[in-house]
């Protein structure tokens, strides 16, 4: 398989081993009727009623700052009024765009499950503070021990290359089958809309189906 990243291209608490992605800013170089399940044998990282009349798929990268946007704002807004009291699903698909977002990616999967997306919370908030400069592992590092990482474990953890391939796959059915460009980029109930949307326009968007 043609990986995006791998082990040896993820950041490392040894050194930095950024590799360039040929990728700038919330774009990719690479809706759709397409099966909308998730491939690979990574579970679907969920939050909400698994039987609820509304499911909202996002794909985003852990270093863009729209995506940050939407999560620190507007994602609050969605779960406490959709999620919450279940007529929302939401699930949440890695794309990362470079190296830095990979290797945050894959510490977010090896955090006990019920803590994944309190991890994703934590490096959303601090994004400002450890996606930029030429070293940003330090920051990542330092995130991660305040959500319950150790030295060892996140050395451990960027070497499991079950959840590499795994975020691989999820990456690469995004961008082949979905036809994911952008992040974040949304589907509701299979509809595609890219750009970080509105409270307002997911309450327009949903209004059909409740």
């Amino acid at each position: 398989m043609n990986n995006f990243f791998s082990r040896r291209t993820l950041l490392k608490t040894t050194g930095v081993g950024l590799v360039a992605s040929g990728l700038s800013g919330c774009f990719s170089s690479s809706n759709s009727t397409a099966e909308h399940d998730q491939p690979g044998p990574l579970k679907e990282m969920t939050l909400g009623n698994k039987n609820a009349p509304i499911k909202v798929i996002e794909y985003a990268s852990m270093t863009c700052p729209h995506c940050a946007s939407f999560h620190n704002t507007t994602y609050k807004k969605l779960k406490e009024k959709y999620i919450d009291d279940g007529k929302v699903l939401f699930a949440f698909r890695e794309f990362p765009l470079d190296q830095v977002a990979a290797t945050v990616s894959v510490l977010a999967r090896c955090a006990p499950e019920d803590k994944y997306f309190d991890v994703l919370d934590a490096f959303f908030k601090t994004q400002p503070a450890w996606r930029s400069g030429n070293n940003p592992l330090p920051g990542i590092v330092e995130i991660a021990k305040q959500v319950g990482f150790t030295q060892q474990s996140i050395e451990e953890c960027l070497q499991n290359k079950d959840i590499i391939d795994g975020i691989n796959v999820i990456r690469k059915h995004g961008a082949e089958v979905m036809k994911v460009q952008a992040t974040p980029t949304f589907f509701i109930n299979g509809k595609k809309i890219e750009g970080s949307i509105s409270i307002e326009r997911f309450d327009e968007e949903f209004s059909s189906y409740l």
